[in-house]
């Protein structure tokens, strides 16, 4: 059982790509989704496995020992269990393509409800629930053209609303570095609150889809049939879970001595995210393709009301 937790914040700051498998689409190597929803989510198995990899080299060979407890043993998983676990990361806001403004961050009464339940319900707004088809909550009407507001090649009637939302999200949600603080602004003017069948079809079909030609190393030219698509979750993106932490596990027969008295969640999860080199404020790279730059992805931590 898992005595305490926290509130984790993933900021794309390029392209993501956790992938999942092939497909047999016209995406041959598409992102990892929801059944239920499609929406765009990482895996709780991946962002620990990120984060694992992030500790061991920031932590160094002298901190094993906290590597171990933390994670698990590097080999024999049936020595004990790790201390810490990460929850699958679902999609909150999505950043879409506006006629003005660039981009909007976009999100729907769905995604800001299973955000909210994950915050343990303390916000002090609530879910809308009158955000019909073809239309959008929204308060900056600079985005505006002729009176309606146009994502991609969408128009969208606005409807008055979310202002209070867009505040509270640009408050705890974003990074608090100060090169974020563009970003956390035009949060706050540019949330668009779209309802769930709209917001579905753009995070769909609205992700970053990339070009690949296989190269023959011998030839030094492209391969018959080695044309293939990657598909991307898009910068700007934000993404929500939780970080649960129990007592440190440690085998009856293991190389500590029973005088010892394992460490407390609260302690082994304070190493993780608070110390010195933990993860909480830090860039940190998730999934494939880190070779072209993908997969960097900004970090934050927050309280459970």
């Amino acid at each position: 059982m898992y005595q305490v937790q926290r509130l984790v914040f993933y900021y794309s700051v390029s392209p993501v790509h956790m992938g999942a498998g092939t497909s047999v689409g016209v995406i041959d190597n598409p992102i990892q989704r929801e059944v239920h929803t499609k929406h765009p989510v990482f895996a709780g198995s991946g962002i620990k496995g990120a984060v694992r990899n992030y500790c061991t080299a920031a932590w160094g060979t002298t901190a094993k020992g906290d590597v171990t407890a933390i994670f698990g043993p590097d080999n024999d998983a049936s020595d004990h269990a790790g201390a810490v676990a990460f929850t699958d990361a679902q999609l909150v806001l999505f950043p879409i393509r506006s006629l003005k403004g660039g981009y909007v961050y976009a999100t729907s009464p769905l995604a800001l409800a299973r955000m909210l339940r994950l915050t343990g319900n303390t916000a002090s707004w609530t879910v809308p629930t009158s955000v019909e088809t073809g239309k959008c909550m929204m308060t900056n009407d600079a985005l505006l053209t002729d009176g309606k507001l146009v994502l991609e090649a969408f128009e969208f009637t606005r409807l008055p609303g979310g202002s209070d939302i867009a505040e509270w999200l640009s408050k705890n949600c974003l990074p608090k570095e100060d090169g974020y603080a563009f970003f956390r602004d035009k949060l706050k003017h540019d949330l668009v609150i779209l309802s769930d069948d709209d917001f579905s079809h753009f995070v769909e079909n609205a992700t970053a889809v990339e070009t690949h030609v296989r190269i023959n190393n011998d030839t030094g030219t492209a391969e018959d049939g080695g044309l293939f698509y990657t598909e991307n979750l898009p910068p700007e993106s934000l993404m929500v879970g939780r970080v649960m932490a129990s007592v440190e596990r440690t085998k009856s027969n293991g190389d500590r001595s029973a005088t010892i008295k394992p460490r407390d969640a609260e302690d082994l999860l304070k190493v993780l995210l608070d110390g010195e080199k933990g993860i909480d404020g830090k860039l940190l790279q998730f999934g494939g393709d880190a070779t072209t730059g993908r997969g960097l992805v900004m970090l934050q931590t927050q309280e459970i009301g």
